[in-house]
């Protein structure tokens, strides 16, 4: 998968000037689009979008600063419809507008091109196991939440704290398969998955059961998921088991994540600083 994604990488520098369609670089990768931009975004800290956008500024900043051609003309070789929306991409990045950075020689910021390799510690093993599942249904709580990449999110620990305990019980009641117990669950998050971004957030079970009155219910088709567990000390155990699943499982074993919901179990200590917890991602065989 690494290999692949650095023929993705080379065929984005080729097509800095022109048009770069991410479907095509998907089946250049022989994964899904859905699967690159995830695997991406993991891998990089950033959305692939963001990732191109950096380049192809971080070139025309170069370009801008030699004097090479009409500012208008590097907007244009780089994607831009006018030299105002070239204008206020090149600040938001740089800091600074072209016109001044070629008139000043102003210091630009450069986005490297990115390589992806490898790393083998080899100090802990993963514990994981894929099952196919039969269709089941999301019953809970529902609220459309701010995607945030690092640190806590406001909304969703809002929105939690805002529930009836006593909802929460009721929705127990339903939960009749795995995962069991009240979960968390997010859906229809936007491809890029850029930060800000909006997405389906659900607090409540996975049931064979319809949604009662009064709650949202999410219809989750059969298929194939990956199931990793971990503990440790919370939150720190649960926000690694995320990374090392992109960074270290999905690179190394013939799967990809396909489009559905994403669905966390978590088991606190009484003192709430260690955690159990069992993470759900929907993935298929990767043919490539």
């Amino acid at each position: 998968m690494l290999e692949r994604l650095n023929q993705a990488m080379d065929h984005i520098e080729d097509r800095l000037d022109g048009s770069i369609d991410v479907a095509e670089l998907a089946r250049g990768a022989a994964t899904s689009e859905y699967h690159l931009r995830r695997m991406f975004s993991a891998l990089a800290g950033m959305p692939l979008s963001e990732y191109i956008r950096r380049r192809r500024l971080t070139v025309a900043g170069a370009e801008v600063l030699a004097g090479a051609g009409p500012l208008l003309e590097i907007a244009v070789r780089y994607g831009y419809g006018s030299g105002e929306a070239f204008a206020r991409a090149f600040r938001a990045v740089h800091g600074v507008g072209p016109g001044e950075a070629r008139r000043t020689g102003a210091a630009l910021v450069s986005q490297p091109r990115l390589t992806f390799r490898l790393t083998v510690e080899g100090s802990s093993s993963m514990r994981y196991r894929v099952v196919d599942r039969p269709a089941f249904t999301v019953a809970g709580l529902k609220a459309r939440v701010p995607l945030v990449h690092l640190g806590p999110n406001q909304a969703i620990i809002d929105f939690v704290r805002g529930i009836d305990p006593r909802v929460l019980e009721r929705l127990e009641d339903l939960s009749d398969q795995e995962p069991r117990g009240i979960v968390a669950v997010c859906d229809d998050l936007d491809p890029s998955r850029a930060e800000g971004t909006e997405l389906d957030y659900y607090q409540g079970v996975v049931t064979s059961a319809a949604a009662p009155e009064g709650t949202a219910g999410l219809s989750v088709p059969a298929g194939t998921w990956a199931v990793f567990t971990t503990s440790g000390p919370a939150p720190q155990a649960i926000q690694e088991l995320w990374r090392d699943v992109f960074t270290q499982w999905f690179p190394s074993n013939p799967y990809r994540t396909r489009p559905g919901p994403e669905i966390l179990r978590t088991r606190f200590a009484v003192d709430r600083a260690e955690a159990e917890a069992e993470l759900w991602l929907p993935v298929e065989r990767d043919r490539g």
